[in-house]
């Protein structure tokens, strides 16, 4: 199995620790794992603002980068949903279709593909509150969202009992968007800035002191709101305790 490790920008460049944890995890398992070097952003700023055909442009190139893998796994929930549901400029020929098709974020690969069952290097005796980012929940289907009426189920749940000593919890409004929201951060920051408050907040409140995400984008928003308001949590990437590195 030939797995290419596609690490987002922002990821790359504010959360380091996130990336090599993911690929030191993926190392563990029996597969050929090559990190991309060549990659770019996935275009989710731009697509966000309305510029659709400036952020597509790179879907070509991007896709041809990609068609050499039988997987592609990305470390974060939101550029996954780009890449598989958004990446639709280019001709959706069965090339393209079986791209799009091999895209997977960490949680999917480890849970779907590998069928992880055991991570016997993995402890954390915390209680954490697991944060299913808005794009991992309903577009990922990482989790069932509570306002649908079908059997209940979590991936990420899954995944995070397999470490020793790791108790899971959530936050009492626990599908609440956490106020990321990509662009909506920056140009409406007072609503997406209390929309964090409200969940760190609700954190506090109920003793949870760890917290965990597939994605990094909302842990990065509510690390900085705690920060802020002298709310003591700490956040890490999901593949950080799974690889046992906290």
């Amino acid at each position: 199995m030939k797995v290419g490790y596609f690490v987002p920008c922002y990821v790359d460049a504010l959360a380091p620790q996130a990336a090599i944890s993911t690929y030191r995890l993926l190392q563990r398992f029996d597969v050929d794992v090559h990190f991309i070097e060549q990659a770019a952003c996935c275009g989710l700023p731009l697509y966000d603002m309305g510029y659709q055909k400036k952020a597509c442009a790179m879907e070509k190139n991007v896709a041809e980068l990609f068609a050499q893998y039988d997987y592609v796994v990305i470390p974060s929930g939101i550029c996954t949903d780009q890449f598989r549901t958004l990446f639709e400029t280019e001709a959706l020929t069965e090339e393209t279709k079986r791209v799009r098709n091999s895209i997977y974020d960490v949680v999917e690969f480890l849970h779907d593909v590998l069928k992880v069952d055991k991570l016997p290097w993995a402890h954390f005796p915390h209680k954490v509150a697991l944060h299913n980012g808005c794009h991992s929940l309903r577009y990922l289907r990482h989790a069932r969202s509570t306002e649908l009426m079908e059997p209940n189920f979590s991936k990420t749940e899954d995944l995070l009992k397999l470490v020793d000593g790791l108790e899971v919890a959530y936050a009492e409004r626990r599908d609440e968007c956490c106020g990321f929201g990509g662009t909506f951060s920056v140009w409406d920051k007072s609503c997406a800035g209390q929309m964090g408050l409200d969940k760190v907040s609700d954190y506090q409140r109920n003793g949870l002191q760890y917290v965990t995400s597939a994605d990094f984008s909302c842990l990065l928003h509510q690390q900085c709101i705690a920060n802020k308001h002298g709310v003591d949590i700490k956040t890490y990437y999901i593949s950080e305790i799974l690889n046992g590195d906290v």
